[in-house]
C-alpha cells in the first residue's frame, strides 16, 4: 500500500510539509536564482529512487549530472536507469513530452513512477511572454495536464519556479501568478539571506503559512542551520 506522501529526502522540508509531498497534487518551490530548488528537486528525485521507484524528471534549465552524481553518491549510476529525462528546448516540445511521459506511467513490470519533477515550470514560458495571455493559457494547460497524471496514478508533482515582482500586490512572487498558486496546493518560498537559505511555507491546505527552516546548501544536498 502507497504511503500518503512521498519523502522529498530533506527531512526539515517533509516536516515543513506535513510528511513530504502529498500525492494527487502539485507542490510549487519558488525563489530566486540559486537559492536551492533545483538542489532540493534533485534530493526529491534520489529519495525516490533509493526507495526502489522511477522518477519521470522535465528539465528545462540544464540538468546537472554533476550534481545528480554528488547526491546520489556511490548509488548515482545504478540511480540513474530509473531516471526518465526529458530535456524539452521549447514551450511546445515541453507540452509533447508532458503528454509523453504517461506512456512511462503506465508501464507494467518496471519499477513504478512515483514522483514527477518539471525544472523549472516556468522557465520556456518566459520565452512565450510577448503571447500575453495566450502564453498563460498554455502554461495552465502544461500544468493542469501534469495535474491530471497526479490524481490519475496517485503520485506527486514537484514544480520548482522562477520569480516575478507583483507590482500590484508589492511582492515577490512566482511566475503564472494567481492561476499558478491556486492549482499548487503547497507552495514553498526559498530566500537568499547572508550566505544561507530559508524554505517558508507559503501555502498549505494543513499547516499554517510561515512556518521555515533556515540551510545552507553543501555537496551533497543541503544541511539546515
Amino acid at each position: 500500500m502507497k504511503s500518503e506522501r512521498v519523502s522529498t529526502g530533506c527531512r526539515p522540508l517533509d516536516d515543513l510539509l506535513g510528511g513530504g509531498l502529498e500525492r494527487r497534487a502539485i507542490t510549487q518551490i519558488y525563489g530566486e536564482p540559486a537559492s536551492g530548488k533545483s538542489t532540493l528537486c534533485q534530493m526529491a528525485t534520489v529519495a525516490s529512487l533509493r526507495a526502489g521507484n522511477s522518477v519521470v524528471y522535465i528539465d528545462t534549465e540544464g540538468f546537472s549530472v554533476e550534481r545528480f552524481s554528488q547526491i546520489a553518491g556511490a548509488d548515482a549510476g545504478t540511480l540513474a536507469d530509473r531516471l526518465y529525462l526529458f530535456e524539452p528546448f521549447d514551450f511546445a516540445q515541453q507540452g509533447v513530452m508532458i503528454a509523453d511521459a504517461e506512456g512511462l506511467l503506465k508501464r507494467d513490470g518496471h519499477a513504478p513512477v512515483d514522483l514527477i519533477v518539471m525544472d523549472s515550470a516556468t522557465a520556456l514560458y518566459r520565452t512565450e511572454l510577448d503571447l500575453g495571455r495566450e502564453a498563460l493559457r498554455k502554461l495552465l494547460r502544461h500544468i493542469i495536464k501534469l495535474l491530471g497524471l497526479a490524481k490519475k496514478y496517485d503520485i506527486p508533482v514537484l514544480i520548482p519556479n522562477q520569480i516575478y515582482v507583483d507590482v500590484e500586490r508589492e511582492r515577490v512572487a512566482g511566475l503564472g501568478g494567481t492561476a499558478l498558486e491556486h492549482i499548487s496546493k503547497a507552495i514553498v518560498k526559498l530566500e537568499k539571506k547572508d550566505g544561507s537559505r530559508r524554505a517558508m511555507l507559503a501555502k498549505h491546505r494543513s499547516r499554517p503559512e510561515g512556518l521555515s527552516f533556515d540551510f545552507v546548501i553543501t555537496e551533497d544536498g543541503i544541511r539546515t542551520i
